[in-house]
């Protein structure tokens, strides 16, 4: 099935159908989540209304992270298999995850300033998720610095595939170091901690922010393969213009 649809034409279709679907998903999604989580969640005994920035800065946290898996394991594919649709899905996941990591990091530090007195602390997981930020600040602009094509693309999935040694050090961060960033109170193997009336918009927020994000990647991926047909096609008109004129 997957070889089925590395093949650009049979996946272009399929994003085709996909994408309305998606986008209005989102937007539905979005529209449920955000008054729920915003305005009707109740607040909390310790944080008080603070605790609204939860529901943007969790779910920006974990699509941070799942996009960067994503990366490296679309990387890891075009390294081995030479796959170039997996090329083309880590190249469009990038800044869609450098994105979800900027808003994560922000996010924390309008939380931070008022519940720590900081805007920044070197933390475990917040230095962890910085280092994820700027390995996809790196990867870009590695790519960005090569001409060559299949090169950048090697270039970059060596990169991506070697950053992915950070993910576990930002999920376990707060197991393995005393630090001040609470621990896990969703992602439990002994379940949830939060009360459901804060559970059930974080996850709709959640589920809001993947869906998002497989609209941008499936929409980004779109375009660069309309950008590839646009330049084989263009190659092909000066090759023949070319030889009509050594004619």
């Amino acid at each position: 099935m997957w070889s089925y649809f590395a093949n650009p034409e049979r996946f272009d279709r399929l994003a085709a159908a996909m994408l309305p679907w998606t986008w209005g998903l989102t937007v539905l999604l979005f529209a449920i989540g955000l008054p729920w989580a915003l305005v009707f969640s109740p607040a909390d005994y310790q944080q008080s209304e603070t605790v609204r920035i939860m529901y943007v800065h969790v779910p920006a946290a974990w699509l941070a992270m799942a996009a960067y898996a994503g990366l490296g394991v679309s990387s890891f594919v075009y390294f081995i298999w030479r796959h170039n649709l997996a090329d083309l899905a880590a190249r469009a996941l990038a800044p869609a995850g450098a994105v979800f990591a900027f808003l994560c990091l922000v996010t924390g530090a309008l939380w931070g300033r008022p519940m720590w007195g900081a805007w920044w602390v070197w933390d475990a997981r917040l230095t962890s998720m910085l280092v994820l930020f700027l390995l996809y600040l790196g990867y870009m602009a590695l790519r960005g610095a090569i001409e060559d094509e299949k090169l950048r693309a090697r270039a970059g999935s060596i990169l991506a595939m070697a950053g992915l040694i950070n993910l576990p050090i930002i999920k376990f961060s707060v197991d393995w170091w005393n630090t001040l960033h609470q621990p896990a109170s969703v992602i439990r193997f002994d379940g949830p901690t939060i009360h459901a009336s804060k559970l059930w918009p974080l996850s709709i927020m959640a589920l809001a922010f993947t869906v998002l994000l497989t609209a941008l990647v499936l929409t980004t991926m779109r375009t660069m393969i309309v950008e590839r047909r646009l330049e084989r096609l263009e190659r092909q008109r000066e090759s023949r213009l070319e030889a009509e004129a050594a004619l």
